[in-house]
């Protein structure tokens, strides 16, 4: 059968081809006598599409009303009525439809998953969302006899349902119950998706036709009758720019408007090709048309369109005035163009203002009209970083919250509706960037909104599968640096809060939780990508919530493999989190850990004494103290003696010192004098257990110690137990040693630190670049270090270094220093001090942070030590007396101030959390006097200060104070 010409109803202009072109013939619905369906008077048709049993009609105002062929008394059904519908779609037994605020609707059958929502039913009579494609902001979805289609605006296919012959295009023949996304094809921006029973075909941005399916009938083009399981190109068009496509059951038109040709191919055993017969075609031919070159004409003369429809065995073209609805089918979801803010504020407080609100709130409820609101220009299908332009996005968010009324808008429609349409349950890339578009808006980042809008958000992205997680984390590292601290922020801002506002139950902790697993997934992104500063993290707010001592010793948080003890879940806390604690926090841990194990010690010696404790344990075991008694002029050898004899012991336990001679125990001054003097002599030069390298400020283990192994032992057991109890000590370790302490490796610049003079040699040599220099300088793969000369390699000195293997021997001369040379001397230290500190809670620590904690600080504030000053017992901070010893320490010399420290603390060295804590209190006794010298209680910083009347007499006391600032009378 050949082209047959329908009459129009309407007039024709001359010249003008207002008809309809009919090929083939097909009664409206199957077993139907009827050749129309009468609809409602004032129904407005926008489109329709029919099924085997069932029809689609989409209304003007995107209302979709379905009708039934199979049943008895079929009548039109409305559907969806809550939502506004832009398109609809039809397989043989399933529907589609979307909504304007970009939700995919599916219903009908469901036996090949074509529904796209999974195989737990088997078919759905009402409309179901298409949960895997929610936030995908979508442009046209499609349908086939048993398989769907949806294109989003970024043009990425997604395809699903009945694959038996490849039409899925994802290179197998499976089933697929939920949505795939489609590799890229060849590099082309697909904008245009078309279905055909069992085959699909894709029209790129370039007018190139991909096809791929069942090719029984030659319906692909590709000159075979074979089926393509991924998207092939139609080679036979590649010369033609193709500007439509449409699919029959088993045939496929293009329409290239250029030439104003129509070509065909696939089944034409019914005359649908209009090839003058019926016969198939394996590849693509024209139309032939008596209108070929008047529809030329006309696509370049006229305001007219081309519309094709395939159907099963019939093939129509309209050529329509570009003004009929019918023409422009693929209406889109509602998004922001470039002049919709400028719309929006000239309309605050105008008649408008009502319609301006509900489209505010369409956009703003929708992810997907969002997402889809801030898209980056996509040429091509190459593989983009982010689909989204943010910048663009910021500087929109920053025009429109300038206006109340919009912003006000704005918050109430992300708090009411946005945040619980977050897609966190989908796995493409596409639909999980709201998650980086959503913070570009100012309001997350008012402190005012953090529980309504950050933490719902922080909960949204908690709920993510390990896949979307993932995702999520690779889109964080495409952030500019500054946007990705600047998220950073915003958890921590709301955390913070949520501190501030504590109170324990469950929904608190489920806050609490979730902001804290988002600034962990954020810190392991800085530490791959971005390496930020580490303290961008830390949560200021914590140190003073984490109270180990006190009432909030009992806020558990949450709790993990059932325990419940405080200490544990502070612990757990610790584990999982420690980069948003600062050192003032981890302190409180490791000063409360120690507490915790002294107190035990305490209830255990009770217990003994109780007659409670059965079990066998050495009679040191049970003594709840640590005590030391030394002549102060045999400090070391008597330490070591008696560390020595306890060497198996457990020794966390709170330690007692006392010196021959000199009054008892105290409440730590003595303590705190006792490590001072103690590290004062073992680490000077001249006791000879370090070296120093080049007379650097920094020590380090010798590679021939002149001391037995043990000593080591005992000297970390030392440094264990000042830092067990509470003290700071001047143990000159470069940082190498801290590091190593937290199984970290030494670097380059730590040599610089520990050897300037090898360090910025060993740097000269890498950054050297002439090809010679091997032959000029003469290194070979030994080091001198220590007095000892070593090969790095075998016979390393008669092996010279060049530029191939320089690196290799930096690398060598490094790890020599700080690791083989010193290994079993070193171990025996690591093993003493771990032997005392808890090593899960030192983990805890930065090396920086370990070594201020260890070793103190002497970075001191003089001004705020004035500052922060007490006085009692009749001083004031204008008394004479104060002010003429004010005036006095400040003459001193940097060094005076500090023998002055150790004589009213008993160190020169504090750690971080005392420096804007420095304090000192003044008394004066009635029975001191003008001739008595000032005196000081050390575990207090409390100086007595006699009341001087002279600058003269404060002068002299201070001097006598600091040249005499050792033992206690």
């Amino acid at each position: 059968m050949g082209p047959t010409i329908a009459p129009s109803d309407g007039p024709r202009r001359p010249g003008c081809a207002s008809f309809p072109i009919g090929l083939g013939c097909e009664p409206l619905g199957p077993g139907s006598s009827r050749g129309f369906i009468k609809l409602g008077k004032k129904m407005k048709i926008h489109s329709m599409d029919q099924g085997v049993e069932h029809l689609l009609v989409l209304s003007s105002d995107g209302k979709p009303f379905e009708y039934n062929y199979s049943l008895e008394h079929a009548r039109f059904q409305s559907i969806l009525q809550e939502k506004s519908i832009i398109q609809i779609a039809c397989g043989d037994y399933h529907s589609l439809a979307l909504s304007k605020g970009g939700e995919l609707f599916s219903w009908g059958q469901n036996l090949y998953g074509q529904l796209g929502v999974g195989k737990t039913l088997s078919s759905s009579p009402t409309p179901q969302i298409v949960e895997h494609l929610a936030g995908v902001p979508l442009i046209q979805i499609s349908a086939g006899e048993a398989h769907s289609m949806a294109l989003s605006m970024s043009g990425n296919i997604y395809s699903w349902g009945k694959n038996d012959f490849g039409q899925l295009g994802l290179g197998h023949t499976k089933n697929k119950d939920f949505p795939s996304l489609i590799e890229a094809v060849d590099n082309q921006k697909v904008e245009f998706v078309a279905c055909g029973g069992s085959h699909t075909a894709l029209l790129t941005q370039d007018g190139l036709l991909f096809t791929f399916g069942a090719g029984k009938y030659g319906q692909l083009g590709h000159n075979s009758t074979q089926n393509k399981l991924s998207p092939c190109l139609v080679t036979e068009l590649h010369g033609h720019r193709v500007t439509q496509i449409v699919c029959g059951r088993w045939h496929t038109l293009a329409y290239v408007s250029d030439v104003g040709k129509v070509f065909s191919f696939g089944f034409g055993k019914e005359g649908q090709l209009g090839n003058d017969g019926k016969h198939n075609q394996l590849i693509p031919l024209p139309m032939k048309l008596a209108s070929n070159e008047q529809l030329k004409l006309e696509y370049h003369n006229s305001g007219k369109e081309l519309i094709m429809i395939a159907g099963g065995n019939q093939s129509i073209l309209l050529w329509m005035e570009k003004e009929n609805s019918y023409v422009n089918l693929r209406r889109k979801i509602l998004t922001l163009n470039e002049g919709t803010p400028k719309r929006w504020i000239a309309d605050v407080g105008t008649k408008q203002w009502q319609n301006t609100k509900r489209e505010i709130r369409e956009i703003f409820a929708s992810p997907a009209c969002l997402t889809g609101s801030f898209l980056k220009e996509r040429l091509t299908a190459e593989t983009m970083s982010v689909y989204l332009d943010l910048s663009k996005a910021r500087n929109t968010f920053k025009e429109l919250t300038q206006k109340d009324w919009i912003i006000n808008t704005i918050i109430a429609c992300i708090k009411d509706n946005l945040l619980k349409n977050l897609p966190f349950h989908s796995s493409y890339q596409e639909a999980l960037e709201v998650f980086l578009l959503l913070p570009q808006c100012p309001v997350m980042h008012d402190i005012n909104y953090w529980e309504n809008l950050v933490v719902p958000f922080a909960e949204a992205i908690c709920k993510m599968s390990d896949q979307s997680l993932r995702i999520m984390e690779m889109l964080w590292t495409t952030l500019q640096e500054s946007v990705f601290s600047k998220l950073v922020q915003m958890f921590k801002t709301a955390l913070g809060a949520q501190l501030r506002y504590w109170a324990e139950n469950d929904v608190n902790n489920g806050h609490l939780k979730a902001l804290l697993e988002i600034l962990k997934m954020l810190h392991r992104v800085n530490q791959n990508k971005f390496q930020l500063p580490e303290n961008i993290f830390e949560v200021d707010e914590l140190s003073e919530w984490l109270n180990f001592y006190g009432e909030a010793y009992r806020r558990s948080s949450w709790k993990t493999n059932g325990d419940t003890g405080a200490n544990a879940q502070y612990s757990i806390i610790f584990s999982h989190f420690p980069f948003i604690f600062n050192i003032l926090s981890k302190i409180k841990l490791l000063y409360a850990d120690s507490l915790l194990k002294i107190q035990e010690r305490k209830i255990r010696a009770c217990m003994s004494l109780a007659g409670i404790l059965v079990q066998e344990e050495s009679e040191f075991a049970l003594v709840p103290t640590f005590n030391l008694r030394i002549r102060r002029n045999h400090l070391v050898e008597d330490v070591l003696n008696q560390l020595s004899q306890f060497e198996n012991e457990d020794l966390r336990r709170e330690l007692w010192i006392s010196f021959s001679g000199e009054i008892g125990y105290d409440f730590g001054g003595v303590k705190t004098e006792f490590f001072y003097c103690l590290f004062e002599e073992m680490t000077r030069p001249e006791y000879g257990m370090f070296v120093y390298p080049e007379e650097a400020s920094y020590m380090w283990f010798p590679v021939n110690p002149k001391f037995e192994v043990k000593r080591y032992f005992l000297f970390g057991v030392l440094c264990g137990l000042s830092l067990f109890n509470c003290n700071v000590a001047n143990i000159p370790f470069p940082l190498a040693l801290f590091k190593k302490l937290l199984a970290k490796t030494p670097s380059l610049e730590d040599l610089k630190e520990l050897s300037p003079v090898m360090g910025k040699s060993l740097q000269t040599l890498l950054e050297d670049e002439n090809s010679d220099f091997g032959e000029t300088l003469y290194i070979y793969f030994n080091v001198h270090w220590d007095r000892t000369d070593v090969d790095l390699i075998p016979n390393g000195r008669y092996i010279a270094v060049n530029q191939t293997n320089k690196t290799d021997y930096v690398s060598k001369c490094i790890d020599y220093i700080f690791n083989t040379s010193v290994k079993e001397i070193y171990e025996e230290f690591q093993r003493g001090f771990y032997k005392v500190c808890n090593k899960e809670i030192i983990e805890f620590f930065q090396p920086e942070e370990l070594k201020d904690v260890i070793i103190g600080n002497t970075d001191y504030d003089w001004e705020m030590f004035e500052k922060n000053a007490n006085y009692d017992r009749g001083y004031s901070n204008s008394h004479p007396t104060i002010v003429m010893f004010w005036e006095a320490l400040h003459k001193l010399t940097l060094e005076e101030k500090r023998k002055f420290l150790v004589f009213l603390t008993g160190t020169d060295r504090l750690q971080r959390k005392d420096l804007k804590d420095m304090k000192i209190t003044f008394c004066c006794p009635e029975s001191l006097d003008e001739k008595d010298p000032m005196r000081a209680q050390t575990c207090f910083s409390l100086l007595y200060l006699p009341k001087y009347s002279t600058m003269e007499r404060v002068e002299e006391a201070l001097q006598i104070a600091i040249n005499s600032n050792r033992g206690f009378g």
